[in-house]
């Protein structure tokens, strides 16, 4: 755990039994650490030149060690190491804006060979601090989600990850199992009809998407950079999530549920189809065993769910939501 600071294995062991203890000889630290005491003094030696042991030699008898205070001995070491980060964060945040505004950089990377692609949809998820936003689409061959070891690890430190999964990549064998994992693990997945392509965008820094239309599976990807581009490729994911439905695991079994919040029941689906195929009122409610008022009423419901001020924005509304 020290290490980070400086310490091996060996002398972090001693300084923590010197912690514990207060003061002890080199014969007492060899003996609860099980090492040779010619080891333990040679350790201690080299960890008073640098001021983490104080050796207190007491007359007629053995020298005693005690750890200097933890606050004092590594609070320095702690201190300068923060402050290299610190330098190496915005060195690092200094050549990425020289690399997107460079002659060599630009707002997107063209990457073909299939090791640098999966390379860099890991890096991309690395240097994640809010958010990921991805669409799956079926027969994913590149990263499968399976092998896509930086997205448990993006969840565990913190990362949100927000998931639309074409619905048919969910009967591949495996999807539902690790949909349902996921979903415990904090992610949010939405599944929708169609997918037109895989992505996968890091807070509004970097995203991924296909090089060539048409070929999802394929490796060859385009990296886009901060700027124009990679907000219409947010704002087009946050649309999307809009209208994809949100999966939950079902409260019984070990399956998954969608939630459809703008559903409506057969009855009005039923009528809405045939109101949208052409057909009056009249002979709506004569299909259906209802009056006119009847239809007339149920449609202004409708009507007003969806926001609509006449019935052709009302089948563009059914459209949209599924409704028929």
């Amino acid at each position: 755990m020290l290490a980070a600071l400086g310490l091996g294995p060996a002398e972090e062991e001693i300084y923590r039994l010197l912690v514990a203890r207060g003061r002890a000889t080199v014969h007492e630290l060899a003996a609860d650490g099980g090492r040779p005491e010619s080891e333990v003094r040679e350790i201690l030696t080299a960890m008073a030149g640098r001021g983490l042991v104080v050796p207190q030699a007491i007359e007629g008898a053995a020298t005693l060690f005690a750890a200097a205070p933890p606050a004092v001995a590594l609070g320095g070491e702690l201190r300068r190491r923060r402050d290299e980060l610190s330098a190496a964060e915005h060195a690092v945040l200094a050549l990425a804006e020289q690399h997107r505004t460079g002659a060599e950089g630009g707002a997107v990377e063209v990457i073909s060979e299939i090791d640098a692609v999966r390379h860099r949809f890991r890096q991309l998820q690395e240097s994640a601090r809010y958010e990921v936003r991805s669409m799956m689409v079926p027969e994913l061959s590149v990263v499968p989600s399976s092998a896509n070891a930086a997205e448990r690890a993006g969840v565990r430190r913190g990362v949100q990850y927000r998931t639309i999964v074409h619905r048919e990549a969910l009967t591949e064998p495996g999807m539902v199992a690790q949909a349902l994992a996921d979903l415990a693990a904090g992610q949010r997945i939405g599944v929708a009809d169609a997918v037109p392509v895989k992505l996968i965008i890091a807070d509004r820094e970097l995203a991924m998407l296909p090089l060539y239309r048409g070929r999802n599976t394929a490796a060859a990807s385009v990296l886009v950079h901060a700027g124009g581009l990679l907000e219409a490729l947010v704002a087009y994911f946050e649309l999307a999530w809009e209208q994809a439905y949100p999966l939950s695991p079902h409260t019984t079994g070990d399956g998954l549920a969608e939630q459809r919040p703008d559903a409506i029941d057969e009855f009005d689906a039923r009528m809405l189809a045939l109101v949208l195929a052409g057909l009056t009122d009249q002979a709506v409610g004569a299909r259906l065993g209802v009056s006119r008022r009847t239809v007339q009423r149920r449609i202004g419901e409708l009507m007003a769910r969806a926001g609509a001020e006449s019935r052709i924005q009302l089948g563009w509304h059914a459209a949209r939501k599924g409704w028929a």
